[in-house]
């Protein structure tokens, strides 16, 4: 066993490093087997809720960007999906794209093309 692995089996929060692959897994399972209707909105929006914020302490209380979308470009997500679920997460807090628009920044590790 690693040292990092010694560490991390006392850490209280390993567990979500151990089971996001398998969620990951399982959410295009279930997508793609038609069976995402067995997850309940509550659980969903607490996934989602619980994921932004993680990025956000991450990025901000790191002063680092990086990818919040696993994979590359379009392999695990289409732009629709991203837009749809941006979309209504700017609504569920009475946000717009105009608010978006204000906060949008480039990466410092992005070109412009």
């Amino acid at each position: 066993m690693s040292a990092l692995e010694q560490d991390r089996r006392n850490d209280p929060y390993a567990w979500i490093d151990t089971l996001a692959p398998k969620l990951l897994e399982t959410s295009r399972e279930m997508v793609e087997s038609g069976a995402a209707a067995r997850v309940s909105d509550e659980a969903v929006a607490q996934i989602l809720t619980a994921a932004v914020r993680l990025y956000v302490a991450k990025s901000d209380g790191e002063e680092r960007t990086f990818s919040p979308i696993f994979g590359e470009r379009d392999s695990e997500l289409t732009p629709t999906e991203l837009l749809s679920a941006v979309s209504e997460m700017l609504r569920a807090l009475h946000l717009g794209p105009v608010e978006l628009a204000l906060w949008y920044r480039r990466r410092p590790d992005e070109h412009i093309s």
